[in-house]
This record gives structure tokens, C-alpha cells and sequence, in this order.
């Protein structure tokens, strides 16, 4: 019993080690951004459309369960702006660019 709480609690503090390190490796966007490539967008809605996109499966609704039947999957394509894996909205996007704007503008 003594193992397997040592055990639990090794893997539980490996997790939270890579959670954390990731986190950090991703929080700086101009680590996944270069400025060669910032400054091929023309602006926000060129960033938005080149950013990775992620598809995240989003309940079905009854029009849908009616038409396809019960097994039915939906799913919602969006992008990536910070490239943390996640999909990000308009808002979030629109924060990214305007980071990478103004890192690569004072660079200047």
C-alpha cells in the first residue's frame, strides 16, 4: 500500500511537471512566432487565417440527432492563434497579434 501511495504521488508530481513546463514553454508567443513570419501577415484576419486549426467535437443539435440519427458527431473548426492546442476566439486571436505586433514593432 506504502508503493502504490509513493507511486500515485510520483506520477501525480510528473504530471503537474509537464503541465507546468509546457505551460511556460508555450507562454511566450514570439518563441512559436518568428518575426520573418509575423511580418508576412497583412494584418489580423491574414494571422487568424494561417494560424493552425483545431477541431473540437461540440454537442449535436435535435435538427441534427433527427436528421442523422442518434450517433451523430459535430464537430467545430477554429484556429490556434497562441498555439497552445486549443481553439481560440476572436478576442484571444485579435490579443495574439497584438503582442507579436508590438514585440516585433519595437524591435524596430
Amino acid at each position: 500500500m506504502r508503493h502504490k501511495k509513493a507511486y500515485s504521488i510520483s506520477l501525480a508530481f510528473l504530471i503537474s511537471m509537464f503541465l507546468v513546463s509546457n505551460a511556460i514553454a508555450t507562454s511566450d508567443i514570439t518563441q512559436l512566432v518568428s518575426e520573418s513570419e509575423f511580418s508576412s501577415y497583412k494584418n489580423v484576419a491574414d494571422f487568424i487565417d494561417h494560424s493552425p486549426k483545431v477541431t473540437i467535437v461540440v454537442p449535436a443539435e435535435a435538427s441534427d440527432v433527427e436528421e442523422y440519427g442518434p450517433e451523430v458527431v459535430k464537430g467545430l473548426t477554429g484556429s490556434d492563434c497562441d498555439r497552445d492546442g486549443k481553439m481560440d476566439d476572436n478576442q484571444t486571436c485579435n490579443a495574439v497579434y497584438y503582442k507579436l505586433w508590438l514585440k516585433y514593432r519595437l524591435n524596430k
